[in-house]
C-alpha cells in the first residue's frame, strides 16, 4: 500500500465511477462524518457514479438509494442491489435469489443463530438483524464488547460447517447461502444498469474499502484504496488496496477523493 497522494493523475482522469463500503470506510465511529458526505456530493457534481457495497441490510439500502446522492447500493454483502428510478420517481429492487430460496435460506439460518449464540460466549445478533432479507450478521463489536479474534474464527466456522458463506466486516460476521459475494453482484450491477462488462471495464472504476469482507474487491481491481483503519486487518487478509489514506473512516474517504477531484483538475 502506498499513500493515496501518489494516485496517479491519468488514472483519475479516466474514472467512470466509484465504489466503496460503508461502515469504517465511509464511516468514523459509526457516524457519517460532514466531510465524507460532502465528498459523496462532491463525486456526484462531478459527473463520477457513486455506489456503496455493504453489507448493511435491505432496510437500510433502501434509505440510501432514496436519499443519498448515490446510483444505487449493493447490500448484503451482494445479496441485492437497490436504485431509485429517477425517471419514475420510485425505488427499484433486484435481489440475487428468489423469493422462496431466501425464506428457506432464512429457516436455515435461524439453526444456525442458536448454534453460534449457544457456542461463543459473548455473541449477539446484529442490531439491524430485523432489516435483513438474506444473511445474518452476528455482532463481534459494534453494539457488544469486541470479540477475540479467535472467537470471529469459530463463528465463521459454525458458518462454514452448515454450508454457508462467511465474511469478517469491522463490525458483524456474515453468513449466507448462495453463490454470490460483493464482487459479483456489483458486476450484475455495472451489466445490468450501464450496460458494461465490468471484466472489460474494471480500470475505470475505484473501490475504497477497510475490511477483509472487501477483499474479493481489493484483489479484482486494478484501482482500490484503504482508509487507514486497514491496518487493524492488515495480518489477517491476503489483498491489500494499492493505496492507502493517512486518516481513518470517513475522514480517510474523504481524502481519497479530495486527491481524486484534485488530479482530475489537472492539465
Amino acid at each position: 500500500m502506498v499513500p493515496i497522494r501518489s494516485f496517479p493523475a491519468e488514472v483519475a482522469k479516466g474514472l467512470f465511477g466509484v465504489f466503496f463500503d460503508i461502515d469504517d470506510t465511509f464511516t468514523t465511529h459509526g457516524k457519517i462524518p460532514g466531510k465524507a458526505f460532502q465528498a459523496l456530493w462532491a463525486l456526484k457534481e462531478s459527473g463520477i457514479k457513486v455506489v456503496p457495497i455493504t453489507g448493511r441490510p435491505a432496510g437500510w439500502c433502501d434509505h440510501i438509494a432514496r436519499m443519498w446522492p448515490v446510483d444505487g447500493v449493493v447490500g448484503e454483502n451482494g445479496a441485492l442491489y437497490f436504485w431509485h428510478d429517477e425517471k419514475g420517481g420510485k425505488l427499484r429492487k433486484r435481489f440475487m435469489e428468489p423469493d422462496d430460496v431466501r425464506r428457506e435460506n432464512r429457516r436455515r439460518l435461524e439453526m444456525i443463530k442458536e448454534e453460534i449464540l449457544a457456542s461463543v460466549p459473548g455473541t449477539a445478533v446484529a442490531s439491524d438483524q430485523l432489516y435483513r432479507e438474506t444473511d445474518l450478521a452476528i455482532d463481534c463489536c459494534e453494539d457488544v464488547p469486541a470479540l477475540t479474534w479467535d472467537d470471529v474464527d469459530r463463528i465463521g466456522e459454525i458458518f462454514r460447517k452448515h454450508g454457508a458463506r462467511s465474511k469478517v466486516s469491522s463490525i458483524h460476521v456474515n453468513g449466507w447461502f448462495g453463490d454470490y459475494d460483493k464482487l459479483r453482484m456489483t458486476r450484475v450491477f455495472v451489466q445490468e444498469r450501464w450496460g458494461m462488462n465490468l471484466d472489460e471495464q474494471k480500470e475505470r472504476f475505484l473501490f475504497c474499502g477497510d475490511s477483509p469482507n472487501d477483499e474479493p474487491m481489493f484483489q479484482y481491481f486494478p484501482h482500490t484504496a484503504g482508509v487507514k483503519n486497514i491496518f487493524r486487518f492488515a495480518e489477517r487478509m491476503h489483498h491489500l488496496p494499492a493505496f492507502v489514506a493517512s486518516r481513518e473512516g470517513g475522514e480517510g474517504f474523504a481524502q481519497i477523493v479530495q486527491t481524486i477531484l484534485s488530479r482530475r483538475k489537472r492539465r
